[in-house]
């Protein structure tokens, strides 16, 4: 699909035909159906968390499990705000990222622990046990745990296309199912810790893995977001396949490398992480904003269109491209509406971004077959919310 197709300012949003017989079936199977995948996520995700809560509560117990749980809780919400501040432009739905954490903290933990396990068992039969260990974490673990969290991001793509964007989409996505992922992985280890050394080992533990390095695993993963995120708007199949691979071996990579200077341990770990780690860190965390920024510039470029063809005012666009603009609408829409201007000043927002960036895959022809359609909506949405928050506020 071409992204140079017109777009008619004059023409109205037809109202869906609520009142027709195919629409009231068409709802009723799409609540079906959203039943259906809540249930099976629900079992799914149930009994994840069952067999991964009595995984752990064997090796360390009940009472260690649950104080590693709590303990646990603390770098998690220094992870995921994170990811929550690049995804501000466009916001992916909540149920989604629901489930990448919960994909990250159970599915793919189960995965890890039973193929890393097999792993370790396979190499136990011609290596001694200590060796097998660190062969398990340096050859297997970045393997097996890479693909596992990425393959929830190559899921979305694939089967939500709709909901992913580019390379924000992969990155906030890859991010947060690798928190879910730590999340547990955290409490295994400081549960271990608090059994075997006692409160010196747990204070040591949560210091190296809470505190210095939350975010080693979102930022493994993350290469295969943004791998997956480069496929999502490129045209070019071989693109589509060597991207994500390209970013899953980076990862793996990473990940590997990180292990090795943890089985080392002393002196080398001290290295890596200070020669390695930070650096990467930092690195991080100005590409994070560099992102961030670069998604303000695409939904101004690709909105400029829409003000050209008389849906928005040149004003609309720029504040909509910058977040401190955005901040300042609704404070306005706030103070002089109330909540309800606020609401519509909010969905007004949310509906030019998801405009800007369905633009931008039809401009890449990456949009589906219902981008037509679905830009007709929210053009019809930006209309009706403008109406909304510029009465109350009159």
């Amino acid at each position: 699909m071409s992204g140079d197709q017109a777009v008619d300012a004059n023409a109205t949003v037809p109202p869906p035909p609520e009142g027709s017989r195919i629409a009231g079936a068409h709802r009723g199977r799409s609540v079906i159906r959203r039943w259906v995948i809540v249930g099976v996520a629900t079992v799914g995700f149930g009994l994840a968390a069952l067999a991964v809560a009595s995984a752990i509560g064997a090796a360390a117990g009940v009472s260690a499990s649950l104080l590693g749980f709590v303990v646990a809780m603390i770098p998690v919400g220094i992870v995921v705000p994170t990811f929550m501040w690049l995804d501000r432009f466009e916001a992916e739905p909540t149920r989604y990222l629901v489930r990448a954490f919960l994909w990250g903290a159970l599915i793919a933990v189960l995965i890890a622990m039973t193929l890393n396990t097999a792993g370790q068992l396979v190499l136990w039969g011609s290596v001694p046990e200590e060796e097998s260990l660190a062969l398990t974490a340096v050859f297997v673990a970045p393997f097996v745990e890479e693909a596992a969290k990425g393959l929830f991001v190559l899921l979305v793509w694939r089967l939500a296309k709709r909901e992913f964007d580019g390379i924000t989409d992969g990155m906030v996505y890859a991010g947060v199912t690798a928190a879910g992922f730590a999340f547990t992985e955290n409490i295994q280890y400081l549960a271990i810790a608090w059994v075997e050394h006692g409160q010196e080992g747990l204070t040591a533990t949560f210091v190296g893995r809470c505190l210095l390095s939350p975010f080693a695993h979102p930022m493994f993963t993350i290469c295969t977001g943004i791998g997956i995120g480069v496929a999502a708007m490129s045209r070019r199949g071989i693109v589509k396949v060597l991207a994500p691979l390209a970013g899953f071996v980076l990862a793996v990579i990473a990940h590997a490398l990180w292990n090795l200077a943890a089985v080392s341990g002393g002196e080398g770990l001290i290295a890596v992480y200070l020669l390695v780690q930070v650096p990467l860190f930092l690195a991080f965390l100005g590409f994070v904003v560099w992102v961030r920024r670069r998604e303000g510039r695409l939904i101004g470029q690709f909105l400029t269109a829409y003000a050209d063809a008389g849906w928005l005012s040149p004003a609309e666009v720029s504040m909509l491209a910058s977040m401190p603009k955005r901040r300042e609408a609704r404070q306005w829409a706030r103070a002089n509406g109330g909540r309800q201007a606020l609401r519509s000043m909010e969905d007004f927002q949310d509906a030019a971004s998801e405009l800007a960036l369905l633009r931008r895959r039809m401009h890449h022809s990456a949009a589906d077959a219902r981008a037509l359609t679905d830009e007709r909506e929210l053009l019809g949405i930006l209309v009706r919310r403008r109406r909304e928050f510029a009465g109350q506020v009159l």
